[in-house]
């Protein structure tokens, strides 16, 4: 298990060392330049590459680029908050997504795996009929479709939750978007885990589990549950940084203030840094988060721990 988890954690180094590289390049070769306004001369451009350290040579910048990555210095702002810290833009922000985000990823789970062991329990039944419909729509439908539904019928129609966000009634003002957001989460695990059941309850360790004499509660919900996590986990990981990172669209709709609708700010503004670095945030949570379920494999799956982090099927 410890050869396991050192490569695991190698290879998520690795993996975000080459992303960093990455991202330092497309900041080079990216076209344009942040200063891009027609009122600055030649002059007054080169003493701001020179204030903001983008006029030394290559791997001088690379250099500083990986150490301020590595210390947490994501640089200032360029254009939307001038001089301000990137860093303390997005912890203003992040905080607000990130609760959205869970919470979409909770409720969608929670519901997609209840509905998809139910419909698996009754394969070819109603609720097995309801679970596919619902699996369809939440893959088909754009979460917001779901948001201008959710803000029309319960916000402005009903009036139970606000319509857009408000600082004083934080609780409330997520309601909304967490059901916007959780219906593919939702759809996706309820997909997985009907089949992944099915293809459990017909397996032989459960006709031997059966013929046992073990309870079906037992053999349904311990023995083939637990099987049925390992898949679920693998989908469910890349939601979860989608979700936390927030969806542009829908903080957009309901006006989140939150990192999805400062990437869109950014883009729009033409604020390299902010961009480069709200990227370099998304992969680091995806690439710690992969690096968690990589680790949880070894608790959830006994296989992995006595092949020594090699799974055998």
């Amino acid at each position: 298990m410890k050869t396991y988890i050192v490569k695991r954690v190698l290879t998520a180094a690795a993996t975000l060392f080459a992303i960093v590289l990455a991202l330092f390049l497309m900041l080079e070769l990216m076209p344009g330049s942040p200063f891009n306004d027609e009122k600055l001369s030649p002059e007054q451009v080169a003493v701001l590459r020179e204030k903001y350290g983008l006029d030394g040579p290559v791997l001088i910048r690379f250099a500083r680029y990986v150490g301020r990555m590595m210390t947490g210095d994501l640089g200032v702002s360029y254009n939307i908050q001038k001089n301000v810290p990137v860093t303390e833009m997005i912890r203003a922000r992040l905080p607000i997504s990130i609760r959205i985000g869970l919470q979409a990823v909770f409720v969608g789970a929670v519901l997609g795996l209840l509905l998809g062991v139910l419909a698996a329990l009754r394969h070819n039944s109603i609720a097995d009929t309801f679970s596919t419909v619902v699996s369809v729509l939440g893959v088909s439908v754009p979460s917001f479709v779901f948001a201008f539904v959710l803000l029309y019928y319960l916000g402005f129609k009903a009036g139970w939750f606000p319509t857009l966000y408000k600082v004083n009634r934080p609780a409330a003002s997520t309601v909304l978007p967490t059901l916007a957001l959780s219906m593919f989460t939702l759809a996706q695990i309820a997909r997985f885990a009907r089949s992944e059941m099915l293809e459990a309850l017909g397996s032989e360790y459960m006709l031997f589990a059966q013929s046992k004499g073990l309870s079906p509660f037992r053999t349904n919900f311990v023995h083939a549950l637990r099987n049925v996590l390992i898949p679920i986990i693998t989908v469910l990981a890349p939601l979860i940084v989608n979700l936390m990172t927030g969806s542009m669209v829908v903080e957009k709709i309901f006006s989140i203030p939150g990192v999805g609708s400062l990437l869109v700010t950014a883009i729009q503004s033409n604020d390299y840094n902010v961009v480069i670095s709200l990227t370099f945030v998304y992969c680091v949570l995806y690439i710690g988060l992969m690096l968690v379920v990589d680790l949880l494999y070894g608790v959830i799956d006994p296989r992995i721990r006595l092949a020594g982090g090699k799974r055998h099927d």
